[in-house]
């Protein structure tokens, strides 16, 4: 679950379900009691049904936990502080656990390093600042983390193939829901 309206979803079948639904947050939800096999299948369906996964192992916990911490960084902490937090530091204070152990693990499951995924959650709000037109490249790029315009745009350009400015021209919307900025075909460029 990526925003508050999966949140809703997710509660909203559930409760469906007849199960009290005690709290719910991003990638995780807590119900009374405990759910016996029949009933965890029900959840998996309706889950699936509606474009989401019911996670139970421990590493892939850990990969969504990860997600998570790299999406509040991109999209939240950044945005509020002046010195913005190291990739690996955030991670491995939000998650309690040593970033060289979470990054073996996410690089193993994902593809990818967790450097990588961040810098794609990152041009991904480039494109939604860019197609919003209110704020100026400079702008963005403090908003952002960046440390100058041109560090921006030449990675910018190294995962879209675009220049903001070009990006900016196009018609059709090219952004990509966030649960599947990893997609192969960007995993495999360089993130520098």
């Amino acid at each position: 679950m990526v925003c508050d309206r999966c949140i809703k979803v997710v509660r909203d079948e559930l409760q469906r379900l007849g199960l009290d639904v005690r709290s719910i947050t991003l990638g995780e939800v807590v119900v009374t009691g405990t759910l016996d096999s029949r009933r965890t299948g029900e959840v998996k369906e309706v889950l699936r049904q509606n474009g989401f996964e019911l996670i139970e192992d421990k590493r892939t916990k850990t990969i969504e936990r990860i997600r998570h911490a790299v999406l509040k960084l991109v999209r939240e902490e950044r945005q509020t502080n002046d010195q913005p937090a190291k990739t690996s530091a955030f991670i491995a204070r939000e998650l309690g656990q040593e970033y060289q152990s979470l990054s073996a693990l996410f690089s193993t499951m994902e593809g990818m390093t967790i450097e990588q995924y961040a810098i794609l959650q990152r041009i991904e709000l480039v494109k939604e600042l860019l197609k919003y037109g209110e704020l100026t490249l400079s702008e963005i790029s403090y908003k952002v983390g960046y440390s100058s315009v041109q560090h921006l745009s030449n990675q910018f350009k190294k995962v879209t193939g675009l220049t903001p400015s070009q990006f900016k021209q196009l018609v059709r919307n090219t952004r990509k829901p966030l649960d599947r900025v990893s997609s192969s075909s960007e995993t495999s460029r360089d993130p520098q």
